[in-house]
């Protein structure tokens, strides 16, 4: 009788903080993932209007690949976590953003400010 009781005992607490420790995990990642999209959705929008004044081949080409990344950007489905191609579509997106990088000459994982700033994903 004491095994069973303390088993239920021990399986009801175990759920509780199972459920609360996977809410506190589930809003950091959570987190981290939308400030990586939405670094990499400002470093798009802001290098297209600063590539916008130039007609030139090569910057339309830089254009059409900031012009992909941010529609993939936009279509990434936020508000769904059970969406199964979650972590496929990220790395896309990563992948699209070094592409771009290397376009522009600059480092992916390049610093802004002090040390403890970074874009480095």
């Amino acid at each position: 009788r004491f095994h069973r009781e303390g088993f239920q005992e021990g399986l009801a607490e175990g759920s509780h903080v199972g459920m609360a420790e996977g809410r506190r995990q589930g809003a950091l990642h959570g987190a981290r993932m939308g400030s990586e999209i939405g670094c990499y959705l400002g470093f798009a929008l802001t290098w297209h209007c600063l590539l916008q004044k130039c007609t030139d081949e090569k910057n339309s080409k830089r254009i059409r690949a900031l012009d992909s990344l941010i529609g993939m950007i936009q279509k990434f489905p936020y508000e769904d976590p059970t969406y199964d191609k979650l972590q496929e579509d990220l790395e896309k997106i990563r992948g699209k953003f070094k592409q771009v990088c290397a376009m522009l000459n600059i480092p992916s994982d390049f610093r802004i400010g002090t040390e403890k700033s970074s874009l480095a994903f």
